[in-house]
């Protein structure tokens, strides 16, 4: 674990993705707020190739010391539900206007800007639910600094940056001997990896509702394939702009990257294609169980059908001789007048010709296959 201080201590956290949009007349860098928005936590990981400590910060002027320091600060901000905290956050890193508006204002379509001595990077982060399939979205804004970054996240508790952490604290790999460009690196590769776990539980999934759309297709079958695709369209539409917003970083030069670090982004942005055509297949899937699930429907009415036809095909040569002999012509008045009501076996007779009959019906159907697939007709 990081050697955890605090300062108040020592001086005494599967919907579609609607785009924010300003208020039409509204001054640039203005903040709009949701009111049930979390309240601001701030931490602050300093460190460098022999030391990482990790601080929790209670007011933003706190940060400003470690900004111009050697070692590498993450300042990690939990929460968007304080417009004060924000703007002092804003004075102390002297962020542009329109880059607070666009990590204030949320969900902004992810992308990069370059403001000369800082880099904004903003990126859609998902992470599966607690239970339960689907996944729980959120922005992430990063600034790159020459010895800081600056995170910005919707909620607490709900990142995919528990491993880099973990990195810096036990010192793995090499991002404690590389500058602030790497750490950046890490957590957009972190974001773009956390995509995978999401993908797989929608793998899982479309093959079970596959089963399920073959074997009994009803209403919910037809729901649940609606929502993963509208599911898997919000996932299309977080990923897409991260990868052009990957590419600008590896293709336009900026002083805050370094050589080596594109590198690194390129690796990423591999995953990041990866991913796209993963959501691409499933989506491709789940439109094929949607023809899957009519051709269902439309062969087990076919089947219903079948059925029924066959049982009319038997009684219609039974209805014929039941009305032929329920027209109540008195076989006394003339000997042409069914005398076989006057049979002593008559009634007998009858009955055993329409059960021969129905039964050699029966055998020829059977015989021509029309019986088959009448087990999986379900109530």
């Amino acid at each position: 674990m990081f050697p955890f201080i605090n300062l108040e201590e020592e001086e005494d956290n599967s919907d579609y993705f609607d785009y924010f949009s300003d208020e039409p007349g509204s001054a640039p860098g203005t903040l709009s707020i949701e009111a049930d928005a979390s309240p601001p936590v701030i931490f602050l990981i300093d460190y460098n190739s022999n030391n990482a400590s990790r601080i929790k910060i209670n007011d933003p002027e706190d940060c400003e010391p470690y900004l111009d320091t050697a070692s590498i600060s993450w300042i990690d901000v939990q929460g968007l539900g304080s417009e004060n905290v924000l703007r002092r956050l804003g004075r102390v890193f002297d962020l542009h206007p329109l880059v607070l508006e666009d990590v204030v204002n949320v969900p902004q379509r992810p992308k990069v800007d370059d403001y000369e001595d800082q880099l904004l990077f903003i990126a859609r982060m998902v992470t599966p639910k607690d239970s339960g399939r689907g996944f729980v979205a959120e922005q992430v804004s990063l600034i790159l600094g020459k010895h800081y970054l600056l995170t910005v996240q919707e909620e607490p508790d709900y990142d995919c940056f528990g491993p880099v952490r973990e990195r810096i604290r036990s010192a793995k790999g090499v991002i404690r001997h590389h500058n602030a460009d790497y750490l950046a690196y890490s957590l957009i590769d972190a974001i773009i990896d956390g995509f995978f776990p999401v993908l797989e539980d929608y793998g899982e999934a479309l093959e079970e509702l596959e089963d399920e759309v073959v074997a009994n297709p009803s209403r919910q079958s037809l729901e649940k394939i609606h929502r993963i695709k509208r599911e898997l369209l919000a996932l299309r539409r977080a990923i897409w702009p991260q990868r052009d917003a990957i590419n600008s970083l590896i293709r336009d030069s900026n002083h805050l990257i370094s050589d080596e670090v594109r590198v690194y982004l390129r690796d990423c942005y591999d995953h990041t294609v990866q991913v796209i055509d993963m959501v691409e297949t499933y989506r491709e899937v789940a439109s094929s169980l949607m023809d899957v699930y009519v051709s269902s429907v439309g062969n087990r009415m076919n089947e219903v059908m079948k059925l029924l036809t066959i049982i009319s095909t038997i009684f219609i040569p039974l209805t014929f001789i039941a009305g032929v002999y329920g027209m109540n012509f008195d076989p006394h008045s003339s000997p042409w007048n069914m005398p076989e009501l006057e049979w002593y076996w008559g009634y007998p007779a009858c009955l055993g010709v329409m059960a021969t009959i129905a039964g050699a019906l029966i055998f020829y159907f059977k015989r021509k296959g029309w019986f088959e697939n009448f087990s999986g007709i379900k109530d």
